[in-house]
């Protein structure tokens, strides 16, 4: 059997019709492959012979017991009844609509036998119907002792699914492994054939640290990294070198209020240099929430803008564009620099004079949200494209971003999301990274408390004081409304409650409002229209309000660190000192008290992503679900480091290699060859 089996439809299986390709569908279960990457997550175990006195209901569990008497009512629609025992009690094996016959020669009276299903309770007696497997002592072999359970949907049958599942695994191609034979030895892995067969089997599947297991999470790995190196090899492409003496930069840089820190100095440096090389630049800066990064990119701008060439600087919503307008106006405001606004909702007269400086070339900057790059946008000469907050970008769409100014225009990208070294490569490694580690000398450090939710009454004195000083306050809650699963506070509930105490002077923001409803309060809280914003975790990026001070985070126990230190952020822009007041209810574990004492004693965003990481897993990292970072299927950064490492060193070594089937076999199996368009099989 051809390879190709791999990658047909699930319809071309043996026993798959519509309907099943259907509920298969809802898993996500399209191709033969999908099957073989959906790995069994717990198994049943009918190797131990249970005593009656020991069954428990809903279990399937096996038993060994006398026939006693079969029952077979001349009533229809009864079913045939089965009277069993050992030493400890009795049981009832039921069948419906099963002949007389075939019962008589499987339950052979007084005899010993085994029998294997699920066990129900009927009439204050234990009962089995239709069981899985019926046979003598002599032939106990026959019972399959393990048999894998996957994680399925509603409409797709247990007992049909493992069947397809089988299918499949007996019908593997011999697929030619495109690892090494000395290298899988050495690294203690198996061959891909084996690693599969095993994983069907459960023992490997449950066991994350296998020796199959390993081998799937060191693939996945290196379909990843095998995808970005190519994406940096299609965006690093050749142009023309930006020419700049970086005199407008300095001049800049005197007239400022503060002094750059080294970092700030190093970042700008990286870039400058990447601007004027012959290659592109693809370029992150990542920098913890407050460290800078948006000046830096400012004065990257004054030096593209010097060299002849236009600039697009894209925000994540209108607001914090608009932020960056005004800043941008500010900074540029001796420096004889035409700057523009363009969003969604521009004026059409004012849409159409700013399309037209744009296309003449009159226009040096462009700030705005994503309508910068729609495609009746066009400049003269775009040299430079700024994307902020844009961490939702996977690789096909940082490939397609590239391609937006042609040729030579370069890229650069903001994050202020500390993410750990092992998952940014993993993310990020088709860019080249910068780091802003040192905040600016005049930011002070958030004041982090912690607080029992039941002395919350302690606050409002504090607050009713912030008010007095002109500050504004964020109320964070994990929720929109009450739910009766969760012990969660309800955002709505909290904005009636703050606002009887503060009438007319508390607005409330959350997921489940429209985009130009939440921008509406958003601004009225700009503005100092209100106070008290109560809000769920929608503030946790894209947004700076400098006069924001105070935030008070409910169930702050619930939330990762990485989320905790995004949403302090919020606070503290200004020059006042900003304060952060964690709500928590008692009877907290140990890890998040844990989490609660690592933010109270620092202030290190990548510092505080790796405990996070370490304390929660991959998995559970709210912020990286939430930013749309897509988890990997088996590979997981706090259990598998070694193997990102060893994945991506690989890939480093053998990236000018894949374009050979074998690696497009692995990039298709991972559904990443359509990303960067490799070589069909």
């Amino acid at each position: 059997m051809k390879k190709d089996f791999i990658f047909n439809d699930v319809n071309k299986l043996k026993g798959v019709g519509p309907q099943l390709s259907k509920y298969l569908k809802k898993k996500k279960i399209e191709k033969v492959k999908d099957i073989i990457l959906n790995l069994p997550y717990s198994e049943t175990d009918r190797s131990k012979i249970y005593k009656l006195n020991e069954l428990e209901i809903g279990k399937i569990q096996t038993i060994k017991v006398y026939v006693k008497k079969l029952n077979f009512p001349r009533i229809r629609n009864l079913p045939n009844k089965i009277n069993c025992e050992d030493e400890t009690g009795k049981i009832d094996i039921i069948y419906f609509n099963s002949r007389e016959g075939y019962l008589r020669k499987l339950y052979p009276i007084n005899n010993e036998i085994i029998i294997s299903g699920k066990i129900n309770y009927f009439n204050k007696k234990y009962q089995i119907t239709n069981p899985d497997y019926v046979v003598t002592l002599d032939h106990q072999e026959y019972v399959v002792k393990n048999i894998p359970k996957y994680n399925l949907t509603k409409g797709i049958n247990e007992k049909k699914y493992r069947s397809i599942s089988e299918q499949v695994i007996n019908n593997l191609p011999n697929i030619t492994d495109w690892l090494d034979i000395n290298f899988i030895n050495k690294n203690n892995l198996l061959d891909w054939n084996e690693s599969v067969k095993n994983l069907h089997k459960t023992k490997d599947s449950k066991n994350n640290q296998s020796k199959s297991f390993r081998r799937l999470v060191f693939d996945e790995l290196c379909a990843n990294f095998f995808t970005l190196s190519e994406n940096r090899k299609r965006i690093k492409k050749e142009k023309i070198e930006k020419k700049f003496s970086q005199l407008r930069s300095n001049n800049i840089k005197k007239k400022l209020p503060f002094i750059l820190t080294k970092s700030q100095e190093n970042v700008l440096f990286e870039i400058n240099k990447d601007l004027s090389s012959k290659k592109r630049m693809f370029r992150i800066i990542q920098g913890d929430v407050g460290s800078g990064k948006t000046i830096v990119s400012l004065l990257a701008i004054s030096n593209i803008i010097e060299s002849g060439y236009q600039c697009a600087f894209m925000g994540p919503t209108e607001i914090l564009a608009k932020q960056h307008y005004e800043l941008a106006k500010k900074i540029y405001k001796d420096e004889n620099v035409s700057i523009d606004f363009l969003t969604g909702k521009t004026e059409p007269k004012n849409r159409k004079e700013i399309l037209k400086n744009l296309e003449s070339g009159k226009t040096n900057l462009l700030i705005g949200t994503h309508a910068l790059f729609q495609k009746k946008i066009n400049f003269k000469k775009l040299g430079l494209a700024i994307i902020d907050e844009q961490h939702k970008f996977g690789v096909k769409q940082r490939s397609e971003l590239a391609k937006k100014g042609g040729n030579n225009c370069d890229v650069l990208l903001m994050s202020a999301t500390p993410i750990p070294r092992t998952m940014m490569m993993s993310l990020y490694g088709d860019m080249d990274i910068s780091k802003i580690t040192e905040k600016p000398a005049d930011r002070k450090s958030i004041i982090t408390l912690s607080k029992p939710e039941k002395k919350i009454n302690e606050l409002w004195p504090f607050i009713k004081k912030q008010i007095n000083k002109q500050n504004q306050i964020f109320w964070v809650c994990p929720l929109i409304e009450e739910s009766s699963f969760l012990d969660f506070s309800s955002a709505k509930k909290k904005f009636d409650y703050i606002n009887k105490k503060f009438p007319d002077n508390v607005g409330i923001i959350h997921g489940a409002l429209k985009k130009e409803e939440k921008e509406k309060v958003l601004e009225k809280f700009l503005k100092k229209k209100i106070s008290i914003l109560v809000s769920t975790t929608v503030i946790e990026v894209g947004i700076d309000f400098p006069n924001a001070n105070l935030i008070i985070i409910e169930n702050a126990n619930k939330f990762g660190l990485a989320q905790l230190h995004q949403l302090r952020g919020r606070v503290g822009r200004g020059k006042n000192q900003g304060t952060c007041i964690l709500l928590f209810k008692d009877g907290l574990s140990k890890n998040a008290i844990k989490r609660i004492k690592i933010l109270k004693e620092s202030d290190d965003g990548f510092f505080i992503a790796e405990e996070d990481l370490k304390l929660r897993g991959f998995g559970d990292l709210i912020g990286y679900q939430q930013s749309g970072i897509k988890n990997f299927r088996f590979a997981d950064p706090v259990i598998h480091e070694d193997l990102f490492k060893l994945a991506e060193h690989y890939v480093q070594n053998n990236q000018t290699l894949i374009n050979q089937t074998k690696y497009s076999f692995l990039l298709k199996l991972f559904d990443r060859a359509d990303i960067i368009n490799v070589e069909e099989i």
